[in-house]
């Protein structure tokens, strides 16, 4: 499934809902503002040019979110795996334990302060563990990441996503925008970040479009 049918089905899901409760405005609101954050979340973690598999269920209630790891990884060269302690890490976050995974990415940082990589996946958990907040912990972490991986969208990239998990979608646009502008041209995850910042700004253009007044 590519971007273009997920873009065509939201709409048409969303010119349904209208036709439906064209008499009930403000449950249409509701519907359009569910429809539009849940496809900007799909936006951020979805993979539709990869064929559909079952998956399995997760080892975990309280959240995992393998995905997180899977995206963060597009920003690097996947010929050069993480360290030991992001890889131990790693592990625990596919299961939705960051407060675990925490530890083993401070381990990270506290044996080699240059790994961008390590504070970015820091970031990460701590955002997780705190369910979505960034706390001035993760912020400091995100900090760290940039300072270590100039040219490389990711750490504007993850800083967005507390802000799109808020529904903030225009200050989500800002850092993803910010950060794809200042990425080198030949920076692993460009393309990534570029695909869902396009798929971002046709969300908002489809928000602007409803809410404007009717003549």
């Amino acid at each position: 499934m590519s971007w273009i049918v997920v873009l065509a089905l939201g709409l048409a899901a969303m010119l349904a809902g209208a036709a439906l409760l064209r008499h009930a405005p403000a449950y249409r609101t509701l519907f359009a503002a569910t429809l539009v954050f849940g496809l900007a979340g799909y936006a951020w973690q979805g993979s539709p040019g990869v064929p559909s598999s079952p998956r399995a269920a997760p080892e975990s209630a309280t959240g995992a979110s393998p995905e997180l790891i899977d995206a963060r990884r597009e920003f690097f060269d996947p010929s050069r795996p993480p360290s030991r302690f992001v890889l131990t890490g790693d592990t625990y976050a596919r299961r939705g334990e960051f407060e675990t995974a925490s530890g083993f990415y401070r381990n990270a940082v506290a044996e080699n302060p240059g790994d961008g990589e390590a504070w970015l996946a820091l970031g990460v958990a701590l955002v997780e563990y705190t369910e979505g907040r960034g706390t001035p912990a993760a912020v400091l972490a995100y900090t760290r990441a940039r300072d270590a991986l100039p040219g490389n969208p990711a750490p504007g990239f993850f800083a967005g996503l507390p802000e799109l998990r808020a529904g903030n979608l225009a200050e989500t646009r800002r850092l993803w925008a910010a950060a794809l502008e200042e990425a080198s041209e030949t920076s692993e995850g460009r393309d990534y970040l570029a695909e869902r910042l396009a798929t971002l700004d046709k969300l908002i253009e489809v928000m602007s479009d409803r809410a404007a007044p009717r003549p």
